[in-house]
């Protein structure tokens, strides 16, 4: 058995590592395909909120956090919807709401300290109890169960609202839905990764995915693998270097971007220089790239 298996820690860390790997492209690809990216920042900002809310009452912090979050974000999704104000306003109060309620109600609480609010900013995996564990596997099916089996109908509401409504799908409930998953997810996510980076993990495995596949399914496929190989190298490096998981995870989701990018661009180069023939097939080709 590798040394970093050993620890019981350890073990824990890579298993709920796993978990967030899967979870987190799954509903990022959809955020993606909106041009939503950023949303689950503006979600974990509130997920604080309710983190901070747990302490105060001496409730558990994840459940507060998922029930908060969810909120959050069905709210962001009505006013999206409704057109009152645009989205990148709504994005912006929940960021600012969101971190200062939390830094808020963390000084309310007896004995409070902002320092209690660090390892869900920046994660600590390693902290992860069985009981965490236990509820982190029990939602991060949950999100999976939705994304993957209900994949045509949230590709199709995310590609094209109108014609969405025009074949019959139920569009207002599958964007709440979707809007729901994305805070359980971030909080599935934030004891490993925290939640200011919680969006990056959501984000970059599928912007990597899309340099290299073709088609909505094997890019769905490509990002979920890039996502938990990601979340067990960041831990193991983590491990051995003694540096925070989630900034470990993050780094090498972003050198994996860089490197794909790279490459997908010198291959595109390439077949610009080898002729016409060879670059209306490679056009025709990248039609496909979401069907």
């Amino acid at each position: 058995m590798p040394e970093f298996l050993e620890p019981a820690f350890m073990q824990r860390a890579l298993f709920a590592a796993v978990l967030v790997g899967l979870t987190a492209p799954s509903v990022g690809v959809y955020l993606v395909q909106r041009r939503m990216a950023l949303m689950g920042d503006g979600i974990g900002h509130v997920a604080l909120t309710g983190v901070a809310l747990g302490v105060l009452l001496g409730w558990a912090p994840v459940l507060t956090a998922v029930v908060v979050a969810a909120l959050g974000a069905v709210a962001i999704e009505l006013i999206r919807e409704r057109g009152r104000t645009s989205g990148d306003v709504a994005l912006a109060m929940l960021f600012y709401g969101g971190i200062a309620g939390g830094v808020l109600l963390i000084g309310l609480a007896p004995g409070g300290s902002n320092a209690s609010l660090v390892s869900y900013l920046f994660g600590s995996i390693t902290t992860v109890a069985p009981g965490d564990l236990l509820t982190i596997a029990v939602l991060a099916v949950l999100v999976l169960l939705v994304t993957l089996g209900l994949a045509r109908q949230l590709f199709a509401v995310c590609q094209d609202e109108e014609f969405a409504r025009v074949a019959g799908l139920p569009v207002r409930w599958l964007n709440i839905l979707l809007a729901v998953t994305a805070a359980v997810t971030v909080t599935v996510a934030m004891r490993v990764v925290g939640v200011l980076l919680v969006s990056a993990l959501m984000v970059v495995p599928v912007a990597t995915a899309q340099q290299l596949t073709r088609g909505f399914r094997t890019t769905v496929a490509a990002a979920l693998l890039l996502g938990v190989c990601y979340a067990i190298a960041g831990v193991v490096f983590s491990y051995y270097a003694d540096v925070a998981s989630g900034a470990s995870i993050v780094v090498l989701a972003i050198g994996g971007f860089l490197l794909a990018a790279t490459s997908g661009a010198l291959v595109r180069n390439r077949r610009r220089l080898a002729g016409p023939g060879v670059l209306h097939g490679a056009a025709e080709d990248d039609v496909a790239v979401h069907p």
